[in-house]
Order: structure tokens, then C-alpha cells, then sequence
């Protein structure tokens, strides 16, 4: 995975997680953190809610990460394609997630992952409309 595609991530900590079962698509926003090595985003989320519903049907999702910037020429973002991920060890998850996130441990919540297998950031900090690509 290129740097400046890594550094994105590692900088922000929300993602939108698109997911659709039966055609109806839908999306929410989630705090992240990265586990660079097997390159995976750890989130936690109530099993009740419709995000993790569907995303437990179909484990096929997508998702953004960007920012907000007033400048055109510094705007920075990606979308991504990955698998949802249900842990059978949630331990290492959770270490990495309560790392970045420790006030998340006063409201414990069940914890999951998104794989990352594709990703297309825009990048116009390198040059106007300028796209990295990664695949697994």
C-alpha cells in the first residue's frame, strides 16, 4: 500500500460504510481504527443496528473516508471495496480499537472489521485530481 494511502488512513478516524441486501443500499458513519498489518478498519457497533444487519447478510461492503477542505487543491479522500468481518478473537480488535479510542471502553459495544481490498484515494495535495489505486 502506497504511503500517502497508509498516512490517510492512520490520520482520520471516521469512515461511511455502505452496505445493501435485497437492492436497498444504506450507510453509516463509524469511528475506525487501522490495524496496519493485516490492513483492516476495526469499528464497534450494536449487532441491532441495520449497518451490521445487512453488512452480516451480505459481507460484501464499500465505504469512504475523506475530509473537509474549503481548498480544492488540498482535498484528500478515498472509497474503498472490502469484506465484513464477524471476529471468533476479538481480542486483538479490541486492543487496537481501545489504543485509539479509550473513552470507548465506558460504553463497551460489539466489535468488527472491514478487510480492505481495493482502494482509490484522491489526492490533489499531489497534483489536481490526482488518484492512487490499491488492491490486495
Amino acid at each position: 500500500m502506497q504511503e500517502n494511502i497508509k498516512q490517510f488512513i492512520l490520520n482520520n478516524k471516521v469512515f461511511t460504510l455502505a452496505t445493501s441486501v435485497n437492492n436497498k443500499p444504506y450507510c453509516a458513519s463509524c469511528f475506525y481504527a487501522y490495524d496496519e498489518e493485516n490492513k483492516l478498519l476495526i469499528f464497534c457497533s450494536e449487532a441491532h443496528t441495520k449497518h451490521i444487519k445487512d453488512a452480516i447478510v451480505n459481507k460484501s461492503v464499500s465505504g469512504t473516508i475523506n475530509t473537509e477542505n474549503k481548498t480544492v487543491a488540498k482535498i484528500q479522500g478515498l472509497q474503498f471495496l472490502g469484506e465484513f468481518i464477524e471476529p471468533t478473537d476479538s481480542s486483538s480488535f479490541y486492543q487496537i480499537y481501545y489504543k485509539r479510542f479509550p473513552f470507548a471502553k465506558a460504553k463497551p459495544a460489539p466489535i468488527w472489521a472491514i478487510k480492505l481490498n481495493w482502494i482509490k484515494m484522491t489526492d490533489n495535495t499531489l497534483g489536481f485530481g490526482k488518484k492512487l489505486e490499491w488492491e490486495r
